[in-house]
């Protein structure tokens, strides 16, 4: 939930300035969200309904959160029905899941009062202005979200709720000093090595390779000499941005004339409200307020809505598409006129026009050089837009090859040189623009050229037209064109295949005590001791550590191969206990222990689900 929050409030603080407040919330009451319908609902969780309302209005809020996260891929991947099948069922797992843990929280008898939830609210950050609470910000976001009030505070308490349990159980987990502290004298073990490098190039420079060696790598190994498949392509390119002519005066007041209610800002109504429970107080506050009572003073003293009593009733301004209707018919026409008693769907409201800002048109001088710009934009787009016709159709009548579109675009076309599908020259690395490339729709029989394409657009102001004037296929290099490459492969192989045996032997030698001797006779010796640590990477390090401990003044031997290909002989010599400072000690013993709260809280949801009654609805039946 308060990913989706987070999402909104971005998109708020971008696009919104004011926007509803509690009133339209509470007007509209839970409804819905709190009531299943019949047998039409999702799943029913222990005898809990989790209804279709509910569960659309969480897929969308999903759907929303992935399309701010992702933004243009996202498109991509709701056109994948399967994909967006898979989001929907995740949302219904995670609904079942929250529903499967505010029962268990209910059963261990946790709650979370209304002053807790209230107080999240309110220090929330996205919902605050300047470091303080913001009701305009809070009913935007609020909006956003597709919820109302009433909805989200709690949607909130079940949060809290669920983080309450959560929390519980990810302290059941801990570890005793003594475990802590041997587990971090062996993570920080250190081990001291010698190494006897065996060189490998070296040794591939004295092999040879016979030709019937060579021939038979070649022919079990085809698939690593593949010549990619290559293209050459000659593309006409029309861009919109070099087509703009300056616009008139005469054109810009058109499209001023014909596009006013682009600049007009509507009409706003500010309004102040009071909620009680019933008619009876509602009429009670009415006639305190016709003696003169102060509205804000009774708001904050009898409001029922703990938010807009806060700010004294304040709802803040209003236009015409988010006022609720209870104040649109409540004859509220002047400032500081008071309503009757109005009847809502969550009680009985008092309402008071507080002030009225008249519709207003921008006046031509304001709006002048953004519109000069749009008349431009678009003059340029419309010529666009019949240059492509024309392209097209010389494309389309001339399909040889791009002279007629070159003479109907008034430019030449250009000649890329040889590249594949990893190699893209820049100038055409549009998808659009590749995926013409690359469908085989354009490849001639036997590597010939092929037809010219559509006009392909690409970012809404470019467009190309082209045509794939040379193909090469995916091939299998001859042995003559690879003959240096796999001779030099079957002697590397040979050196590191007696490498290894030679390591081998050596190894051996030296476990016995004989294993001067033998460095010697190979030129090998070792070098000079290094420390290696568990954290180590590389290939030595890891075999360092997987040698036996060594004996007193004997060290054990073994080998391995390093991250430049060499064999490498290594003797450890010493084991040395590790230390760590207290921070690191402190995050590997929090690492350790949430990791296994998080399986300890998987095992709590398995068994949790494995109880449960869960039956599913036929909306989810029908994903």
């Amino acid at each position: 939930m308060m990913d989706n929050l987070r999402a909104a409030a971005n998109h708020v603080v971008l696009k919104i300035i004011l926007g509803l407040i509690i009133v339209s919330f509470i007007l509209t009451g839970v409804g819905n969200y709190l009531i299943g319908g019949n047998n039409n609902y999702a799943a029913e969780v222990n005898g809990q309904e989790i209804s279709r309302s509910q569960f659309e209005n969480a897929v969308t809020s999903e759907r929303n959160r992935m399309a701010q996260q992702l933004g243009d891929q996202f498109s991509e991947l709701a056109a994948n029905e399967n994909y967006m099948k898979s989001v929907r069922q995740q949302v219904l797992n995670r609904m079942i899941d929250e529903a499967l843990l505010d029962q268990y929280a209910k059963k261990l008898h946790l709650g979370i009062s209304d002053e807790q939830v209230k107080k999240a609210i309110f220090s929330t950050q996205a919902f605050q202005a300047n470091g303080k609470f913001d009701n305009n910000r809070f009913n935007a976001i609020v909006n956003q979200m597709g919820m109302s009030a009433d909805q989200y505070a709690q949607a909130l308490r079940n949060q809290l709720t669920s983080q309450q349990l959560i929390n519980a159980v990810a302290g059941t987990d801990f570890m005793l000093k003594g475990e802590t502290d041997e587990l971090a004298a062996l993570v920080a073990q250190q081990r001291v090595v010698r190494q006897a490098v065996i060189d490998v190039n070296a040794l591939a420079a004295k092999q040879t390779a016979s030709d019937d060696e060579v021939t038979s790598y070649y022919d079990q190994n085809k698939s690593r000499f593949i010549a990619p498949e290559q293209f050459r392509v000659s593309y006409i390119k029309l861009d919109a941005t070099a087509m703009q002519e300056n616009a008139s005066d005469a054109e810009i007041q058109a499209y001023y004339d014909q596009h006013q209610d682009q600049f007009t800002k509507p009409q706003r109504n500010r309004y102040s409200v009071i909620q009680t429970k019933t008619e009876d107080d509602a009429k009670a506050v009415l006639d305190e307020l016709n003696k003169g009572a102060d509205f804000a003073t009774i708001a904050k003293a009898k409001s029922t809505d703990i938010i807009s009593a806060r700010n004294g009733g304040d709802m803040g301004w209003l236009e015409e598409g988010t006022t609720p209707d209870e104040l649109k018919n409540a004859g509220l026409k002047e400032k500081g006129q008071l309503s009757g008693v109005i009847k809502s769907s969550v009680g009985f409201l008092v309402a008071r026009l507080d002030d009225i800002q008249p519709a207003q048109v921008k006046p031509l001088s304001e709006v002048h050089d953004e519109l000069a710009a749009k008349v431009k934009q678009e003059k340029a787009l419309d010529a666009w837009y019949a240059l492509q016709q024309k392209v097209s159709e010389a494309a389309s009548n001339d399909n040889e090859s791009l002279a007629g579109a070159e003479q109907a675009a008034g430019a030449k076309a250009v000649q890329t040189g040889w590249f594949g599908r990893d190699t893209l020259p820049e100038e055409l690395n549009f998808k659009p623009v590749s995926d013409a490339i690359f469908n085989g729709g354009l490849v001639g029989q036997n590597g010939a050229p092929g037809s010219n394409s559509d006009i392909i657009t690409v970012d809404g102001d470019r467009a190309f037209v082209l045509r794939i004037t040379d193909h090469k296929a995916e091939a299998i290099k001859p042995l003559a064109e690879v003959k240096a490459q796999v001779t030099d492969i079957v002697k590397h192989n040979k050196a590191e295949q007696q490498a290894k045996m030679d390591a081998e032997k050596l190894v051996s030698e030296l476990k016995a005590g004989k294993g001067n001797d033998a460095l010697k006779a190979a030129g090998l010796s070792f070098g000079e001791a290094k420390t290696l640590a568990r954290t180590g990477q590389d290939p030595v390090s890891q075999a360092a550590f997987n040698l036996p401990l060594p004996e007193k003044d004997k060290p054990s031997f073994g080998s391995t191969t390093d991250q430049q290909g060499n064999v490498v002989v290594l003797a450890l010599d010493e084991v040395k206990a590790g230390t760590m400072p207290d921070a690191q000690k402190e995050a590997m013993v929090k690492g350790i222990t949430q990791n296994n709260a998080q399986i300890a809280f998987e095992a709590l949801m398995s068994n949790l689900r494995k109880e449960a009654k869960i039956k599913l609805g036929t909306i989810a039946e029908q994903q």
